[in-house]
């Protein structure tokens, strides 16, 4: 044996173990894949006969592969006969019974040319000769049973009939050649390992395609694509290198010059295919309609649709997205993206690979009532060529011009139209029967429900800009309203105190105060002026600001804290005092001249401070309390906007705080502030300006 037979018979050997574990994973117990699975490990014996030869004599290997020879044609006859038993049913016997004859021949003749070696010439003409037999006998086996199949269920057998057929011409052709000039040809015996190697993925595709069978075999899709590029690249890469070849040593002084010329230029047609997305999808679309049952594949294909849109973000946009991930299930190249806008229209929200439109499309015209009623993928072409249900459909005119245009797929979710994708022609001829339009339909139905998604979302981030918007705006009018309140309480005052000195300064710094804290409200207002940040507040500060704010008010503010240093906590200057001097009026608001409001702070607890408020007002209910207090504009005062308690109870918050509060209607009502110490060692803050209120003249 030569090295090329070793080395192909150690090829089969590898492949056959391979496709048969593969087999065996896949076998449910099956007569016929029983049998195809014991063909497959002997044909692998078969080839670890001749791979043995690496290590023993040639003898020896003869005797081990001739063995083996004759076991790997009972076991392929074994397989077929079980495939022909129910079509020839009357016949089967005078098969089984040829079958056996043809192998008791070839293993007498074996054991003949073995045993005698002064007529082993003739006893191996007449070995080559039952051989010979048995490849016949074998391409009747496989004719029969392709004739004995209906003509609609010989797809599933055909890549078997294929292979096993050419698989015994070769046989044929090296028998007959060794029967008639007495040794068989080596170069051809060299390449029998490897032509069987060959047979193994048609056999294994129409153990895919025969669930009669019961093996359940996968073919990937992908992979084949991926095999069959390979392969064909290969297969051009030799024939350039070919032609390279025989421009170098046939063309003289310019031989190697046209050889490099050829392999650069070669090179770069292999470039332009494998990166050429018609070309590929022309393979594809062949691949698809000639080894595969149905078009796609599905569990594939879905993951490929959803992975399209959870991905959009990263190159594509979400719309974008849709039309790639609707546009590669058809091959097309791209297309553009018609959404409902505001106005009740559609107009285009994203392209790809498409020209830009100013089409708009009403929601109630007859071509969007009819995709929407009907959810027909519409086919351009066959509406050009009056081809096809029509049923009503009227085109726009905006369309029908889009000579590019292809496909109308219509967005459905929620049984409302969300907009359609209008899908470029085909990169390569590609024919849309039921299986395509049912799955374009399905996958819509995926994309139209992200959209609707989306869209969602914008609209809800849209309604919480508005919402922020509108919350913001309530804080500062109540601040507006404060700030109105003091000028109106000082204008009331000016007849009495207008030649008053004191009160004329007092006006003046007030009308400032004012004047500075509307501009800022505005410039936060517009986004101009970020909220200034927290930082260390010395609370005996703020507590005294907002009693000396009060003064001029009746009962008087009484302030009970306890002598020593000053105790600091992380907030806002302005919006503690704002917050602390609301809570004060608020007691103030509630309680008669003769009643009593009081402000404390206590700092006994470690980490803690405690800032107290209360009055011997009129009370809250339980119901107001648990219901309506912290509720925004909710309020128990006739000209209040119900904000500042809302107010309150959010900024307490947001600095660690808790607030609490408790009322006893007719008897008054306390209200707390537990806050977390800031650290004594950092630097004391300057004072806090003293704020005016309203009541300030």
């Amino acid at each position: 044996m030569s090295d090329v037979a070793i080395w192909g018979s150690a090829v089969a050997t590898l492949a056959h173990v391979l496709a048969a574990v593969y087999l065996f994973m896949a076998w449910r117990g099956g007569i016929a894949g029983g049998a195809l699975l014991i063909a497959m490990g002997v044909t692998a014996l078969w080839g670890l006969a001749g791979a043995s030869g690496f290590s023993l004599s040639p003898e020896t290997v003869l005797v081990l592969q001739g063995g083996a020879e004759i076991l790997r044609t009972a076991a392929w006859y074994l397989f077929l006969l079980i495939l022909l038993r129910p079509l020839y049913r009357s016949s089967t016997r005078w098969h089984a019974a040829i079958a056996a004859t043809v192998v008791v021949s070839q293993s007498l003749g074996f054991a003949a040319a073995l045993s005698s070696a002064s007529a082993g010439f003739e006893a191996y003409r007449l070995l080559l000769g039952c051989y010979l037999a048995g490849t016949v006998f074998g391409l009747v086996l496989v004719e029969q049973l392709y004739r004995g199949l209906p003509v609609e269920s010989r797809w599933g057998l055909k890549p078997l009939c294929l292979g096993l057929s050419a698989g015994y011409i070769f046989d044929l052709y090296l028998v007959a050649d060794g029967f008639l000039f007495g040794r068989l040809d080596p170069d051809v015996l060299a390449v029998r390992g490897l032509v069987l190697t060959m047979l193994i993925p048609l056999v294994v595709l129409s153990a895919s395609r025969s669930p009669a069978w019961t093996v359940r075999v996968a073919v990937s899709r992908e992979m084949a694509f991926h095999s069959t590029a390979l392969a064909l690249s290969g297969l051009y890469l030799l024939m350039i290198a070919g032609a390279g070849y025989y421009v170098r040593y046939f063309g003289g002084g310019w031989g190697r010059a046209l050889q490099l010329g050829l392999l650069f230029g070669g090179l770069l047609l292999l470039g332009v295919f494998i990166f050429s997305g018609t070309q590929r999808a022309k393979l594809r679309v062949f691949l698809n309609k000639h080894l595969f049952p149905y078009r796609y594949d599905y569990r594939a294909e879905w993951l490929r649709f959803t992975h399209a849109l959870s991905s959009a973000g990263d190159s594509l946009d979400l719309g974008q997205s849709v039309i790639k991930a609707l546009s590669d299930l058809v091959e097309s190249s791209g297309g553009g993206l018609w959404l409902r806008n505001t106005g009740g229209r559609f107009t285009l929200h994203a392209r790809l690979n498409h020209s830009p439109s100013d089409a708009v499309e009403e929601a109630d015209s007859p071509f969007c009532r009819f995709i929407d009623e009907h959810e027909w993928v519409v086919n351009l072409e066959e509406v050009r060529g009056a081809r096809g249900r029509q049923g009503g459909l009227v085109i726009p005119a905006w369309l029908a011009a889009m000579d590019d245009a292809w496909l109308v797929v219509p967005l459905k979710s929620g049984g409302g139209l969300v907009g359609f994708v209008v899908l470029n022609s085909a990169r390569t001829p590609f024919e849309v029967d039921w299986e395509v339009l049912d799955l374009l339909k399905t996958a819509q139905r995926q994309a139209a429900s992200f959209l609707a998604r989306m869209l969602a979302a914008e609209a809800l981030l849209e309604a919480r800009k508005f919402d922020s918007f509108h919350r913001m705006s309530a804080f500062v009018v109540h601040d507006l309203k404060n700030l109105v309140a003091q000028l109106s309480l000082m204008l009331k005052n000016a007849e009495r105190h207008r030649d008053n000195p004191a009160f004329q300064e007092d006006m003046l710094e007030t009308v400032t105060h004012v004047e500075s804290r509307m501009r800022a409200l505005m410039q936060q207002l517009q986004g101009k002026k970020p909220i200034e940040s927290e930082r260390r507040v010395g609370l005996r500060t703020t507590l005294l600001a907002v009693r000396d704010s009060k003064r001029m008010q009746r009962p008087p503010v009484a302030l009970d804290m306890p002598e020593g240093e000053e105790c600091y906590v992380y907030a806002n200057p302005e919006r503690l005092q704002r917050v602390i001097g609301h809570l004060v009026q608020n007691a103030l608001d509630a309680t008669p001249e003769d009643g009593k409001v009081s402000m404390s702070l206590d700092t006994a607890s470690a980490g803690r401070a405690r800032i107290g408020i209360e009055d011997t007002g009129c009370g809250m209910s339980p119901e107001f309390l648990r219901e309506k207090l912290f509720k925004p504009f909710q309020s128990s005062k006739a000209s209040g906007m119900g904000i500042g308690m809302y107010e309150t109870q959010q900024y307490v918050q947001e600095i660690g705080g808790v607030l609490q509060v408790e009322s006893v209607p007719g008897r008054g009502t306390r209200v707390v502030i537990d806050l977390s110490v800031a650290d004594r060692l950092e630097s004391t803050q300057p004072a806090v300006r003293t704020e005016f209120d309203h009541d300030h003249v």
